[in-house]
């Protein structure tokens, strides 16, 4: 898959917001050529969530396992939550990675924790493609539905935690 296969799919999906930071809108350079997906049916940017989903293109710092200084390599990252990701991993997201795991985080194709946030039940593909279309196509679902209820059941709850409509 590519980059552009992946944001047309999830351009798709109801209430998402594609933020593409770049020189003229004040963002660190760090994130410039990078792709995060909100919901945000509403069109703005939400100042209390992260994304369900992004595209990174290169190392940040503190996250270099995934070798994305190679040519032509992104990898996506899905906040897919805690069932998802005991799914695909075998383990839930704040247990510790087996000592017998050899799981090579730049592997290409292959669906793997997220190197940094794994335990906040984060998954990743560096440069998805056959292996793992299905289970990203089902994980973007996935992970866009979590942040759809996250979002309403926010705005059913008052800033001071009442419920004001139901």
């Amino acid at each position: 898959m590519t980059m552009a296969e992946i944001t047309g799919f999830v351009a798709d999906l109801d209430g998402v917001l594609t933020v593409r930071p770049g020189p003229d809108d004040g963002s660190p350079e760090i994130s410039w050529g990078d792709t995060y997906f909100f919901y945000a049916p509403d069109g703005a940017v939400p100042t209390a969530t992260q994304p369900f989903a992004t595209l990174v293109t290169k190392n940040h710092p503190g996250d270099e396992l995934s070798r994305l200084d190679r040519p032509d390599t992104f990898r996506l990252n899905v906040g897919a939550g805690r069932d998802a990701f005991a799914a695909a991993t075998g383990r839930a997201p704040r247990e510790a990675v087996p000592d017998d795991d050899t799981t090579d985080p730049g592997a290409v194709d292959t669906l793997i924790a997220h190197p940094v946030y794994g335990s906040l039940g984060w998954l990743a593909v560096v440069d998805p493609g056959p292996r793992t279309e299905r289970a990203v196509r089902e994980l973007l679902r996935t992970a866009h539905h979590l942040a759809r209820a996250r979002h309403e059941r926010r705005a059913h709850t008052a800033p001071s935690g009442v419920i004001t409509d139901r």
